[in-house]
């Protein structure tokens, strides 16, 4: 087991692989605007830990005080993105991560850590059961599944903010919001754009481009929030044919 971990940093943040299966030769959007957005974040205590490998093995986590989640609480962690993938799966990495993830929360005087789960793992999320087996449990629920997860250290527990649990806007047409902390959200935009132009379909794409902007989501949110008809849908980002399972609906 590889056991040469990174945490990114404004020194090291240009030169680093950022760990998603995005592969290119040229500077990729999506990639580069993670950085930028990283790079923002660092100074507000957002940590993000590799391993030295050009793969995907890492985690990624901020105070909750500054984490663009609507989600309430004192002095907690929140756990954006715990992702293992191809061969370093069944290795050993996610745990340690996790245990780093930990350790750092209680040296720092945290009262835990929290994270997005639903009764239903969605494909965008962190493996909550995982996340379970390592001692966190569900704290807060909205109504239309999502849960939030919570490894407390003191008794106390965080929540979703009461507008997270809205799950309503007044615009019925195809509706997301979306920030750049993920490298995957840039090419997932730009194919809902041209999806949507081909086929003469409204469709409103809202930016969340400051802390309180994201405390003040009318749903739950990761990185990503769909809306159709009104109605929040999915944090899951979009391929095709969910795209247009949504909009037959």
């Amino acid at each position: 087991m590889n056991t040469e971990f990174i945490n990114l940093t404004a020194e090291n943040l240009p030169d680093e692989h950022l760990c998603c299966i995005i592969r290119s030769k040229k500077l990729h959007p999506g990639v580069e605007a993670k950085r930028q957005w990283l790079a923002d974040r660092l100074g507000e205590g957002h940590v993000f830990r590799k391993l030295n490998v050009k793969g995907t093995v890492f985690i990624e986590y901020a105070p909750l005080e500054t984490a663009w989640v609507p989600i309430i609480g004192d002095n907690y962690y929140y756990l954006y993105c715990l992702w293992i993938l191809g061969s370093h799966k069944g290795k050993g990495y996610g745990k340690a991560l996790m245990e780093y993830c930990i350790a750092d929360a209680k040296a720092k005087g945290k009262s835990g850590i929290c994270m997005l789960g639903a009764q239903k793992q969605k494909s965008w999320l962190s493996d909550q059961s995982f996340a379970k087996r390592v001692g966190f449990e569900v704290v807060d629920t909205t109504d239309n599944g999502y849960e939030l997860l919570a490894l407390s250290f003191d008794g106390t527990t965080p929540k979703f903010a009461q507008n997270a649990k809205r799950e309503e806007i007044e615009s019925k047409e195809l509706t997301i919001y979306y920030d750049m902390q993920c490298p995957f959200i840039y090419q997932n935009m730009e194919m809902i754009k041209q999806h949507c132009e081909t086929n003469d379909i409204p469709v409103s794409l809202i930016q969340v481009d400051t802390l309180q902007k994201a405390k003040e989501l009318p749903c739950v949110f990761n990185n990503w929030g769909v809306f159709y008809k009104g109605k929040f849908v999915t944090v899951n980002l979009l391929d095709a044919a969910y795209l247009k399972r949504i909009l037959d609906k």
